[in-house]
């Protein structure tokens, strides 16, 4: 995995399988965004089976290819949408285009595994909402930032468990380096990636509704800027949004293009929770100057202060969760109105944000 570039960052959990071989098929369309190769791999370690890969870009194609050597390079779109054996398509195609697709695999009878963030328009996520109600099919997201950091998933049993008390707060701090001559020329155009509270806030609102254990939240404020990549005239490279969820419980987050080149990863993630009866702090990918190893959870409370080192030692059992789901008919790997409703409030804090110009 890429420990400097955020894009083609691709973390690896436990090798657990949940189903028997060739039980759940699942096929890949649109290779965009690098995160695809994490989820493609998460499917994998929990049981699923690579049947084949669409994207225009034959470069693109034959790199997934010789990743994952299974995947059956396919002609078109409708080859895969096709064949009644795929249960699900994956996909990191251009963020504007997610919700389109998505469309198109649930109507061809498929369960959806888009990346984050998975929509850039309210209409998006009405249509997507519409079609799994008329389906009863899954349109699950990767928000990898929490689903797929190891510190993130023991905070989440620990805060489930009552470690912290009621959640009062949830901070979250998300820098990424730009690397952008690496970058696509989608990434910085408005239309097609969003804006920031949308791409990167994302995994920010996810968390804070996860963590709080809230069923929806409102916007209070949020604010984006571009403050030193004026070229690109579109492009955000800071914002920040506070929110207060239905539940009492508020969040702070910023996210940013800052990340310098000194870091040894592509970004310091934090992530503060506060309870009434203690706190937890994630490091989630750099314990800055101490340890280049992420997953470092550290855990106050009323007994006293602990570090927990978690990397290699939890894995992700979200991937697990959705292919159970899929096969079961379940809703446990993550509810699907928290699914949406996160992608709703990205939106909302982006469409809401004053625009800092000086």
């Amino acid at each position: 995995m890429g420990h400097s570039d955020g894009m083609s960052y691709a973390p690896r959990g436990k090798v657990q399988h949940v189903c028997k071989p060739g039980e759940f098929r699942f096929s890949v369309i649109g290779l965009d965004h690098g995160h695809i190769i994490g989820m493609t791999s998460g499917l994998l370690d929990a049981g699923g089976e690579l049947v084949a890969v669409f994207d225009p870009d034959p470069e693109k194609v034959a790199s997934f290819v010789k990743t994952f050597p299974a995947a059956r390079p396919a002609e078109t779109v409708e080859e895969i949408l096709g064949d009644d054996s795929i249960m699900m398509v994956a996909s990191a195609i251009v963020p504007s285009e997610r919700g389109p697709l998505g469309l198109r695999v649930l109507d061809a009878g498929k369960h959806y595994f888009s990346d984050k963030a998975p929509f850039t328009t309210h209409d998006q996520v009405t249509q997507a909402r519409k079609k799994v109600a008329a389906t009863g099919l899954k349109w699950a997201v990767c928000y990898s930032e929490r689903i797929q950091n190891e510190a993130a998933v023991e905070a989440g049993r620990l805060i489930h468990d009552g470690a912290i008390g009621r959640v009062l707060q949830v901070i979250g701090m998300g820098p990424h380096r730009l690397n952008a001559p690496a970058r696509p020329e989608w990434f910085f155009q408005r239309d097609q990636y969003g804006g920031i509270l949308i791409d990167l806030g994302s995994h920010q609102i996810e968390q804070f509704l996860y963590f709080s254990g809230a069923a929806s939240a409102s916007v209070v404020h949020s604010k984006t800027a571009n403050y030193n990549h004026t070229q690109w005239t579109e492009f955000d490279d800071f914002g920040d949004a506070t929110l207060v969820a239905d539940n009492g419980a508020t969040c702070y987050f910023r996210v940013d293009w800052f990340t310098p080149d000194g870091l040894s990863s592509w970004g310091d993630g934090r992530t503060f929770v506060l309870g009434t009866d203690g706190y937890i702090e994630l490091r989630k990918y750099v314990d800055v100057a101490r340890d280049t190893t992420g997953d470092q959870l550290y855990l106050i409370d009323h007994t006293g202060e602990r570090h927990l080192s978690v990397h290699g030692t939890i894995g992700f059992p979200y991937f697990g969760q959705l292919i159970r789901d899929c096969l079961d008919g379940t809703d446990t790997a993550m509810p699907q109105d928290h699914t949406f409703r996160a992608a709703e409030l990205c939106i909302d804090a982006q469409e809401q944000a004053l625009r800092v110009t000086e």
